[in-house]
């Protein structure tokens, strides 16, 4: 419900806003953006063609630019940086948390870079330095070096007082502080619930909690993402590999991760990318899909190569050109149900070498039955609507071999294509469809010639 009255709420945005461009009012303009939260004029401009999105950008209050910028996709983040002035981006640097910095320094001039490093105090560009010199989808990247850390032997009352005298300073979304010891080794957290319900004069090391283990800096992000699921983590401290405390994550944060995730998968299946503009011009576009589009006609040509070895009996029995493409189209899609299901395990970590044979006959079970199912209403059919028996038991077996292979496939090439670590969600789809068409019309051409011809 949440889900659909967000979208409905970017919807009627977008439109009052389209709305206010065409009639001319641009203080509506301005006052609609100035109501909207940075994450929010992100997803507007990213629903823009790119001349009215850089006249709106115009628009934004540049307080909001800098965390508009990280909220974007790459692409639509490039084309809005290619056309600011130096000191414009430098300004939209200000004020940004720590983590949300270093992804926007990325992808600015090394120019601009470098003029906000140097306007760092000493401590601050080292904490920013520690987080970019991880990769940035590993935990270390994630983080924002940015903590509140007290020692284990002063009194709760100390740390309140402290609090009060950091006031604006503490870090947002601050909801424990960790504790460490001497040499910043990580011991424990202290929830603020916590710290403001005990007793002032007990010691931190009576009330603090050593059940969140710390999470070390180089586990990639999507990991991390299954940690916080796993363990109904709000924050985490992440450690290096000595145990000393580097920085926290949020689990604001790690929504990020697990949207950036699903965009992935989704996106990849098509051979494209999470951050591609949906209103990039035409040659941008075409040149990225050209490339996956000729990895599926390769894919055609080897199905139509098949049908070339049978084109005999093809010629002969005109029954069988009506009825070829519904052998490999039911295993096409039995094999993506198996695919997306298998890709989902590794992705959740549910699936491993330890569970991957039951899995496989699990699914090869699903495929025999299935097939036997359909096979049976498919040959009926084909029999009686060309009254030939024969013709309806080879497109039954047919259907029965491709939808086995079909669930076998599956399971097998997603374990295969990690192990040589190349992303299921990316080649999988169309292995998988080279495999259902080559075999399923190798099986019904192949039965056909022999028991017909």
């Amino acid at each position: 419900m949440q889900e659909t009255a967000a979208k409905e709420q970017i919807k009627t945005n977008l439109e009052s806003l389209n709305e206010a461009l065409q009639s001319g009012a641009m203080q509506q303009v301005r006052r609609i953006l100035n109501g909207l939260h940075p994450a929010e004029i992100g997803r507007l401009l990213e629903s823009m063609p790119p001349s009215q999105r850089l006249f709106v950008w115009e628009m934004v209050d540049e307080d909001d630019r800098g965390e508009v910028l990280v909220q974007v996709g790459d692409e639509v983040q490039a084309g809005l940086i290619d056309n600011m002035e130096e000191a414009d981006l430098l300004a939209a640097t200000e004020g940004l948390d720590m983590d949300d910095l270093a992804d926007l320094l990325v992808n600015l001039p090394d120019a601009v870079t470098r003029q906000a490093l140097d306007g760092m105090d000493h401590q601050h560009r080292q904490r920013l330095e520690a987080v970019l010199s991880y990769d940035e989808d590993s935990a270390g990247g994630l983080m924002n070096p940015d903590t509140v850390t007290v020692r284990a032997d002063v009194t709760l009352d100390v740390v309140l007082r402290y609090l009060r005298a950091k006031g604006n300073e503490i870090p947002s979304t601050t909801d424990s502080l960790f504790v460490v010891n001497r040499y910043d080794r990580y011991l424990g957290i202290l929830p603020l619930s916590l710290l403001v319900t005990s007793d002032p004069n007990l010691t931190v090391a009576d009330v603090m909690s050593t059940e969140v283990e710390g999470i070390p800096a180089l586990i990639h992000a999507h990991d991390v993402a299954k940690v916080f699921q796993d363990r109904d983590l709000i924050s985490a401290p992440v450690l290096d590999d000595q145990g000393r405390l580097l920085g926290r994550i949020t689990i604001d944060d790690v929504v990020d991760v697990i949207r950036d995730q699903a965009d992935h998968s989704v996106m990849s299946m098509a051979g494209l990318t999470e951050e591609d503009d949906l209103f990039a011009p035409v040659l941008p576009s075409a040149r990225h899909r050209a490339i996956w589009l000729g990895v599926n006609l390769l894919t055609a040509f080897i199905a139509a190569w098949v049908i070339g070895l049978f084109k005999g009996s093809v010629e002969q029995i005109v029954a069988l050109a009506v009825l070829l493409p519904i052998v490999p189209s039911m295993g096409g899609i039995a094999g993506s149900q198996t695919l997306t299901l298998v890709i989902r395990g590794l992705a959740l970590g549910h699936v491993d070498r330890s569970n991957a044979r039951l899995l496989m006959l699990k699914e090869a079970g699903v495929g025999l039955f299935n097939g036997i199912a359909w096979s049976l209403v498919v040959g009926i059919v084909a029999g009686l609507w060309f009254s030939d028996t024969r013709l309806g038991t080879i497109i039954g077996v047919a259907m029965i071999i491709n939808l086995l292979i079909a669930a076998l496939a599956g399971v097998l090439i997603p374990l295969l294509l990690r192990r040589i670590n190349i992303d299921p969600a990316l080649a999988g789809g169309v292995i998988l469809t080279t495999i259902t068409d080559v075999i399923g019309l190798f099986a019904f051409l192949g039965l056909a010639t022999i028991l017909l011809l």
